[in-house]
Formats: structure tokens, C-alpha cells, sequence
């Protein structure tokens, strides 16, 4: 991105800022305080990624024969560091998306949306987070510090900021920010990313998040609409969707060939899973009723990335005691 493209959302940034929603009273009753602030940081976001990250430093652990205990330090790190960047993206992305957020009923009750957290008060937090997170992960590792600050920027400024907004592309763009947490635990092992295994699961990452998200899209399709999101279905329609989340499917079913020189095992569950999720997608489309289907493909998507993380952190850090 040019230097004046980001001096210029630099500065739509900051007009959407100072448009503040407006509020009789934005005082916090102290036991609201841990629900707002779990809320503007997205913690259900940060738990997912967690899982991400921690996939990425367990194949690390396997693939140098690092020892848990001797990088336990750096284990610690990672996890709170990356929590703390993870937090910060949730929230620079709830300021700037206030106007948007106070359309759609599963975001208009965001603290940054009620007024329960202010312009003032959202940029300290977002900023704070993200140096104290910074600065763990630096200590981690100079790389996983570097990793998390590319992914807090890939987040905010190419997707938040602008292609959310502009294209039909913003589910490919927001899935770069998406792939970053496993290296982000790789690089708090090693800074090496020369080995095949880390950039399968970077693959697995990118791959899996555009039928995750269609059909998140799919499911608030009215409230995209209303909100002015051209999300892929809002703007060329759900028949489309379907066919370019099949795609996608097919393409994360090949993508599990790339766990084979490591694992077998892995590659065989990955392909598996995957073969599911696209037997379902095809079998269970009904064009009178996509609610239902992208319904049970969003809830399919999150089993299915969870089973294959747990498969991998598992695999990797037995397949490193037994040794």
C-alpha cells in the first residue's frame, strides 16, 4: 500500500472517530467493567486465534525438537502477548466500525456503539494493549513480535479500513490478518520459516476462513444489506456463494496433501474432515431455505478447524516426548 493511500485512511480514521454515537451517561458501574472490556477487546476472537497460534508453536516445538520446559518462558509470551495484540485489533476495528456496528443487531449493543466506551478511552486501550502486547512478544521472540504486529496492521488498515467497506475481496483481504496468529507461535519457537509444515497450516488458514465467512454473511445477509457491506452474497447473490464456497472447499480438500511429508495421519483426518464439510455443503443447499444451510456450515467450520488443530497440537507434542 502506498504511503498516501494510508495517509488518507489515516484520516477517514480519524473523521469516523470523532463522530461519536451519542450517550446521556457513559459512566461504568464497576462490576459492568470486565463485560465492557472483554467485549471491546472481542474475547471470543482472541480465544479462536489462541487455538491458532498455540498449532503454530506446537509444530514449531516438533519440527526443531524444542523442549516445552526449556521455552516456557517464550510459551508464556506468546500467549499473553498475542492476546493482547489480537485485543487491540478488536478494538481499533470497533471504533471504526461504529456507524456499521449500529445497524446490525448482533453488534449494535458493542460497548463502542452504546457510547460505554469513547473515542478517547478506546484509542488508549487499543493503544496501550498493543505495546505492552508488543513488547511480550519481542521478548518471546523479535519475530513473533513482528508477525503480530503485521497481523494487527493487515487487520485495521487492507481490511477495516479498506476493502470491508469497497469490494466483495474483503473475506480474501481479512483472511491474510486470519492466517497470521500460527506464525506467530511458530516464530516464538523460531524465526526459521523454511519448512513446509508451518506455511500447510498458513494454507489450511487462508483457505478455511472464506466458506467460514460466507456463511456468517449468508446468515446476516439482511443486515450486511443494511448496513452498505458488500459482502460476496449481498452483492452477487447466494447462488454465487454457494458455488465459490464449494471452490473454496475443494481446494482446502487438495491443501490437506501438504500435512502428508510430516504426517500422514494428520493429512488423512484434515482430508477427511474436509471431505464432510463439502458433502454437506453440496447435499444440503436448498435455495428456498440458505438460512438453514449456512447455518449448519458455519457451525460445521468451527468443528472442523478445531479438529484439526487439536489433531496437530496433539500429534506434535506427543510425537516430541516420545522421542
Amino acid at each position: 500500500m502506498k504511503f498516501t493511500q494510508v495517509y488518507i485512511l489515516g484520516s477517514e480514521y480519524l473523521k469516523a472517530l470523532n463522530n461519536e454515537p451519542q450517550t446521556t451517561n457513559i459512566s461504568l458501574e464497576y462490576n459492568s467493567i470486565p463485560k465492557v472490556f472483554f467485549d471491546t477487546i472481542k474475547i471470543g476472537i482472541i480465544k479462536s486465534n489462541l487455538i491458532a497460534m498455540f498449532a503454530g508453536l506446537s509444530l514449531a516445538l516438533y519440527v526443531f525438537n524444542a523442549s516445552v520446559l526449556a521455552n516456557i518462558v517464550p510459551i508464556v509470551l506468546s500467549f499473553l502477548g498475542s492476546s493482547l495484540i489480537i485485543g487491540a485489533a478488536g478494538v481499533f476495528n470497533n471504533l471504526y466500525d461504529r456507524d456499521i456496528d449500529a445497524i446490525m443487531e448482533r453488534t449494535k449493543k458493542r460497548p463502542t456503539v452504546t457510547g460505554r466506551v469513547d473515542t478517547k478511552s478506546g484509542l488508549i486501550l487499543g493503544i496501550t494493549i498493543t505495546l505492552i502486547g508488543a513488547v511480550m512478544l519481542y521478548i518471546a521472540s523479535p519475530s513473533a513480535a513482528v508477525f503480530g504486529i503485521l497481523g494487527l496492521l493487515l487487520y485495521v488498515f487492507p481490511y477495516t479500513m479498506w476493502t470491508k467497506r469497497t469490494t466483495i475481496y474483503n473475506t480474501e483481504v481479512g483472511s491474510l490478518s486470519g492466517a497470521v496468529p500460527p506464525l506467530i507461535g511458530w516464530a516464538a519457537i523460531s524465526p526459521d520459516l523454511g519448512h513446509f509444515e508451518i506455511w500447510a497450516l498458513v494454507v489450511t488458514m487462508l483457505l478455511w476462513q472464506m466458506p467460514h465467512f460466507y456463511g456468517i454473511a449468508i446468515r446476516r445477509f439482511d443486515e450486511y444489506k443494511a448496513a452498505g457491506v458488500p459482502m460476496l452474497p449481498v452483492v452477487k447473490g447466494i447462488g454465487r456463494t454457494y458455488v465459490q464456497s464449494n471452490v473454496y472447499l475443494v481446494l482446502l480438500l487438495l491443501s490437506s496433501f501438504l500435512f502428508w511429508p510430516m504426517s500422514p495421519f494428520i493429512a488423512i483426518v484434515a482430508f477427511l474432515v474436509t471431505l464432510a464439510w463439502l458433502i454437506l455443503s453440496v447435499t444440503t443447499f436448498d435455495p428456498k431455505d440458505t438460512k438453514k444451510w449456512s447455518q449448519r456450515m458455519f457451525i460445521f467450520s468451527i468443528n472442523h478447524i478445531t479438529i484439526i488443530f487439536l489433531v496437530i497440537i496433539a500429534y506434535s507434542l506427543i510425537a516430541q516426548l516420545m522421542r
